[in-house]
């Protein structure tokens, strides 16, 4: 059976499941997945150049916010 967000091993009881992927230059995003859903991605056009951020509530593990800072142009 396949682990969530496609991990090698399954994750211990009360512990969430995520995975983050970084992007090849411009050629292919970043994505952020948690307990197997994809939070941030191209697909879902809400990546950006610099440091793209999920912030998840640690106890409940719902989406607050996502956000991109472009570290480049400041």
């Amino acid at each position: 059976p396949q682990n969530k967000c496609g991990n090698q091993k399954s994750c211990p009881q009360n512990y969430f499941a995520f995975k983050i992927i970084s992007g090849a230059a411009n050629v292919v995003g970043p994505s952020i997945c948690f307990e197997d859903l994809v939070l941030m991605s191209s697909v879902k056009n809400n990546i950006g150049r610099g440091l793209n951020i999920a912030l998840v509530n640690g106890t409940t593990g719902q989406l607050l916010k996502t956000d991109t800072f472009d570290m480049y142009s400041g």
